[in-house]
């Protein structure tokens, strides 16, 4: 990519995909409450109802809780774009979608008694607040868990109580739950969750390896849970031992990607495995030729999302390079003057605080062409040990295909 198309791309992709989050579509909002309330609507009809979230008792929740009020001051411009925000202690206030998504799942009524792990910021209770009975929320960062308590006092959330804790062992005094929401992501539903959420409870947790998960729906019957799979997601790592007792690691000595091929799909959404935050994007039956299936993004309106993104390992300090490649088709693809309408396979690096030191990638596409392989051979930063991989459109318009996408270590020290 050359320099000129690389600072293009730089700013919107390094805001977009910090700390493994989707691409921020839309204008920060700045402080005066108009903008605000403009900037609050926008983020609900476009990356809220616009990505499926249906729950109207859900919406209006979004649209009247002051995600601003959760976000450090710094980042407050950003508060109403569909992305997570660091919060301090290696943590994140989640992305609105997710966030909505999430409490659309559980089904939340006016009498429910609501566990949620992973306190954060205090938005997701925020949110759960208007629509239950009572939350309760463990956080195990204990200066974070002090800030979102204040912050959910001053703002009036009388609902919701608050605990510095370990969130896997759940609150046995006040089980059992009618829904449990878990925002860090186990490889297995822990025991204690399972034994406090209510017969006929509801469970939304993030489950998996450290870079491949998927959220999963979880319904008490009979003593055991039921499970409905729903869509790949990542989310920050867990702390301390969780995280370091994993039983499957990352190998940031050979990054590698999952489903580069786009020929294996989940049954109940048909989103492909590996491969989170879509927008505006199918498995589609157009390929080049050896496989069966490609990606597809479609978009009409310029500035709206159609992405996906897949994260890696990577260890700067033994593999120097890259190789990288994908088979790309184009119709009608057409750049808007905003810097974020970048149709190409980006790479965004990131050190061990999750910091950017670093875009590659191939593109940007535009026009209309036929199949055909970009490849190319890209440095890594030094100071890389994880990489988040996007494709798309990325707010560009027309239609773009992609296929058999590979990464892999070029050269190592």
């Amino acid at each position: 990519m050359s320099d000129r198309h690389l600072s293009r791309v730089r700013l919107v992709i390094a805001l977009a995909l910090a700390l493994f989050l989707p691409r921020a579509s839309y204008c920060a909002a700045q402080e005066d409450e108009r903008s605000i309330d403009e900037a609050r609507n926008k983020l609900i009809e476009n990356d809220i109802v616009g990505a499926g979230v249906k729950d109207q008792r859900v919406i209006e929740s979004m649209r009247k809780t002051p995600r601003h009020e959760f976000v450090p001051p710094e980042l407050r411009k950003s508060s109403y774009v569909d992305m997570s925000l660091p919060i301090g202690q290696g943590q994140t206030i989640s992305a609105p979608f997710i966030v909505a998504y999430m409490t659309e799942q559980i089904d939340p009524q006016p009498t429910d008694k609501v566990l949620e792990i992973g306190t954060g910021s205090g938005y997701q209770a925020a949110i759960l607040s208007p629509l239950v009975d009572k939350v309760y929320t463990i956080e195990i960062k204990e200066p974070l868990g002090k800030k979102a308590a204040n912050v959910l006092r001053k703002l009036k959330y009388k609902n919701v109580f608050p605990r510095i804790g370990d969130g896997f062992q759940g609150w046995p005094e006040h089980a059992p739950f009618d829904k449990i929401i878990v925002t860090c992501s186990p490889e297995d539903v822990p025991k204690p969750l399972v034994e406090q959420l209510k017969e006929g409870g509801r469970m939304v947790i993030p489950l998996g390896e450290r870079y491949q998960q998927t959220l999963y729906l979880y319904q008490k019957k009979n003593g055991k849970l039921v499970s409905e799979t729903l869509k790949p997601t990542l989310f920050v790592p867990m702390t301390g031992k969780a995280e370091d007792a994993r039983d499957v690691q990352p190998d940031p000595l050979h990054p590698a990607l999952l489903n580069g091929g786009f020929e294996d799909k989940l049954k109940a959404s048909g989103e492909p495995p590996g491969w989170f935050w879509l927008r505006q994007a199918t498995v589609s039956g157009e390929r080049p030729g050896k496989h069966s299936r490609s990606i597809e993004f479609s978009n009409l309106t310029v500035g709206r999302g159609s992405q996906a993104l897949q994260a890696f390992a990577v260890d700067g300090r033994k593999v120097r390079e890259l190789n990288v490649s994908a088979m790309v088709r184009a119709q009608g693809v057409k750049l808007a003057p905003a810097a974020e309408q970048m149709p190409m396979v980006a790479i965004t690096f990131y050190d061990e605080k999750r910091a950017t030191v670093g875009i590659r990638g191939l593109g940007p596409f535009q026009g209309t062409f036929d199949w055909k392989t970009e490849k190319d051979r890209i440095k890594v930063p030094g100071t890389a040990r994880e990489a988040i991989l996007a494709i798309g459109l990325l707010g560009a318009t027309g239609e773009l295909w992609l296929d058999e996408i590979e990464v892999s270590a070029a050269s190592s020290k």
